[in-house]
């Protein structure tokens, strides 16, 4: 088991070396190994399919510019993610300023189990459901969910509070859940009417 990982690696390495070459074959096979992985995180962070295929193509852009930076050291998959995040986060800066959202109104959401809902929701569901966030929420539940980042972190990131940060976060959840609510009762008025 090892030794088929360190083959793997070994590849992989030659793969990135001859990507630095500039070699277009290498980076055609490059590309189709973490394409279909790193357009499921642009996704998460874009607003509809075409701006996380825009988003992934500049990724690969600066990933090929830059490829020679990586050290071998770490994985090279992260550091490839970590280029798709950044991306996604330059390209909502670009589009526009990034202000704190706050819910005027007093939410109480309610806790039910959705465990049974979200068993039944594919990937393809869930990231239409976490695209329909509003753009503030989106970055913060994506960068604290997904990246594993902390409030500080993204506070700072993002050029808000973390007390923004905690409440965009709380917003977002409570959306989500409003959201698995609605699709628990159409799952459920599907399944009395057969």
């Amino acid at each position: 088991m090892e030794e088929s990982r360190q083959i793997l690696l070994d590849n992989l390495n030659q793969l990135i070396d001859e990507c630095i070459s500039g070699n277009r074959l290498s980076q055609n096979r490059l590309y189709g190994h973490f394409a279909p992985k790193m357009f499921l995180v642009c996704l998460r962070y874009a607003s509809g399919r075409d701006e996380a295929e825009e988003a992934l193509q500049e990724g690969f852009i600066k990933i090929f510019t830059h490829i020679a930076q990586y050290k071998h050291t770490g994985s090279f998959e992260g550091w490839v993610r970590r280029i798709m995040v950044n991306v996604c986060l330059q390209r909502y800066r670009d589009k526009t300023r990034l202000h704190p959202v706050v819910n005027l109104e007093d939410q109480h959401s309610t806790h039910a189990s959705n465990n049974e809902t979200l068993s039944r929701l594919g990937v393809k569901d869930l990231v239409n459901l976490v695209q329909k966030l509003p753009p503030a929420y989106r970055l913060v539940f994506n960068l604290y969910v997904f990246e594993g980042m902390k409030h500080r972190e993204i506070a700072e990131l993002l050029g808000i509070s973390e007390g923004t940060s905690k409440s965009n976060l709380s917003d977002a959840r409570n959306i989500l859940q409003k959201e698995v609510l609605k699709l628990n009762q159409i799952y459920d008025q599907k399944l009395n009417c057969l």
